[in-house]
């Protein structure tokens, strides 16, 4: 059995776009942080009012929502909702040894998908730009998914 290993292009194109799908989820948590100090508010939880030297005057209005901090929130949320599918499918699928220029339309396809939908949510687009770009990615999320089931059952 031969360890898998970066050089078959195969996982390299999976490592790449699973790597930056993680760290778009992760980067998620941080935005979220850095609008929560830049509004002085949308704070979640009762210690979060305790006087610090990053919240130096805290105020009960300060665990009211914040729309632009629940924003990323949902961005996130939404991110948590469907990346996971990704790296689960993106792996299984790449396990079925697909056409190389496959492997690359769907993996960064749905990378972009993600990126494009981040952009239109971030930016308060239209609900229909945002589900056509969550669209894209479910329906990349279907083929691999489906793709792989049908070589699992054919072996």
């Amino acid at each position: 059995m031969e360890l898998p290993s970066l050089q078959n292009p195969l996982l390299a194109t999976y490592a790449i776009a699973a790597s930056l799908m993680i760290l778009k989820a992760v980067a998620m948590s941080w935005l979220t942080v850095i609008r929560m100090v830049q509004e002085k508010g949308g704070y979640r939880s009762p210690e979060d009012l305790r006087k610090t030297p990053l919240n130096p005057n805290p105020d009960p209005t300060q665990l009211a929502p914040n729309e632009r901090v629940e924003r990323v929130r949902r961005i996130h949320l939404n991110d948590l909702e469907n990346i996971p599918f990704f790296l689960v499918s993106g792996f299984l699928f790449i396990l079925t040894e697909p056409p190389i220029w496959l492997a690359w339309l769907l993996l960064y396809g749905y990378v972009v998908s993600r990126l494009l939908h981040f952009a239109a949510y971030f930016t308060a687009q239209t609900h229909d730009m945002r589900a056509t770009f969550w669209t894209v990615g479910s329906v990349i999320l279907i083929v691999m998914t489906l793709w792989t089931l049908g070589a699992a059952i054919a072996s």
